[in-house]
């Protein structure tokens, strides 16, 4: 084998590779509990706004390394708003669902001016969002805990016990539709995945080894169906799963599929080239943060969903669970590189060594440590391969 493709190969696996071997070793220090179907279900719900969040956040990042520190505060007031607007204003689910979202819509755009067309340092911007919507959460909350009693909306957004997609299939045993989501996902993949080499190598791209391409997909079909399995075996899809899914595919076609994703590459890659080529990147920089307000609006239904409640102190430290899911999954410190499935995979690995350790009984504050470790060592090694690359070169 090319060792510059074997190089090339191991740099992008390399997440996924560490990800399996986290696995292994946390399934052997917690004697497998950490892969029961209850934690594997406590894993994508707890999860949920980490996956959200960080999809949001890759689109600041690709434009140059930017983030957004305001989504933890804008999680906890979009998600204290709804909880007024249905407990307090008694306002039908539905319109509070939207009035939320278009708040959250509506802070991202607000934050995106001033970046966008001011020029003022995202840093700067979102710092002071992050003081200011989280001062406003204790304002509207008046410093307590609002319950959250509209069970319509807890079993939408993935809260409670009760929260998951009807086994409409029936029978005993295992969950058939979680079974059957899995067969047809794969499926679905098997046949993306097999028209577009197909269509690669007809057109005279670079297809990439049948082997090589094959393997992955075997993996991955591999990887639904034992997720699903698990599924299966406890309660079967937590809504929560859902609203995931939905933002990660229409993210990822978002990104890989359209102009509009493209531009977000160009702009990180040289915003100058970009701008002197036609393209409006102030725009670009605008549906970036605003897209970040609206995302952050969906995590706030779903973090007060699956709490049953609203609180002022919801959201500490989400920003950097998502800014740190990103730069793991292999989006650059610079910009302009990063997948969709690749914040995923790196969510997934936040998630289980937050869960690894919280079952091997680790200290909190060791825990912290450890995820420290592994976001430097992830922005490391992204400084330091491209640096041999560019030397390479």
């Amino acid at each position: 084998m090319d060792k510059t493709k074997f190089k090339e190969g191991f740099q992008k696996y390399t997440m996924i590779i560490v990800l399996v071997l986290v696995t292994v070793f946390f399934a052997w220090g917690t004697q497998g509990k950490i892969l029961l179907p209850q934690n594997i279900n406590n894993l994508i719900s707890q999860n949920a706004y980490v996956f959200v969040l960080a999809t949001g956040m890759l689109l600041c990042i690709l434009t140059g390394g930017n983030i957004d520190l305001s989504v933890g505060s804008v999680v906890c007031f979009v998600g204290a708003l709804c909880g007024i607007f249905m407990e307090n204003m008694n306002l039908p689910d539905g319109v509070a669902i939207i009035l939320a979202l278009l708040i959250g819509t509506l802070i991202g755009a607000w934050q995106a001016f001033w970046i966008a067309y001011v020029r003022i340092p995202p840093f700067i911007v979102t710092l002071a969002g992050m003081l200011m919507f989280r001062g406003l959460s204790n304002v509207v909350l008046q410093g307590k805990t609002l319950p959250i009693k509209s069970e319509i909306f807890v079993k939408l957004f993935g809260g409670g016990a009760n929260c998951y997609i009807p086994d409409f299939l029936g029978g005993e045993g295992l969950n058939k539709v979680a079974l059957a989501v899995g067969i047809i996902a794969c499926a679905i993949y098997v046949i993306l995945t097999i028209k577009t080499y197909m269509s690669r190598k007809k057109n005279g791209y670079d297809a990439g080894s049948a082997a090589a391409v094959y393997g992955k997909m075997i993996l991955i079909v591999a990887v639904i169906m034992v997720v699903c399995v698990k599924l299966a075996q406890y309660k079967g899809i937590p809504t929560s799963l859902v609203w995931v899914i939905l933002v990660v595919i229409v993210y990822g076609y978002i990104t890989s599929k359209t102009t509009v994703g493209r531009h977000f590459y160009a702009v990180g890659g040289n915003e100058k080239a970009t701008k002197l080529s036609g393209i409006n990147t102030n725009r670009v920089y605008f549906i970036a943060y605003a897209n970040m307000g609206f995302l952050a609006g969906l995590a706030g239904l779903l973090t007060v969903a699956r709490m049953t409640s609203a609180q002022p102190t919801y959201g500490q430290n989400y920003e950097m669970d998502a800014i740190g899911s990103c730069f793991i999954g292999g989006a650059s410190a610079y910009g302009g590189t990063g997948t969709v499935p690749g914040v995923i995979v790196g969510a997934v690995l936040m998630g289980i060594i937050n869960q690894g350790m919280s079952i091997m009984g680790t200290d909190q504050n060791m825990q912290k440590v450890v995820k420290g470790a592994v976001l430097l060592a992830a922005v490391i090694f992204d400084v330091v391969s491209k640096r041999k690359s560019f030397i390479a070169k």
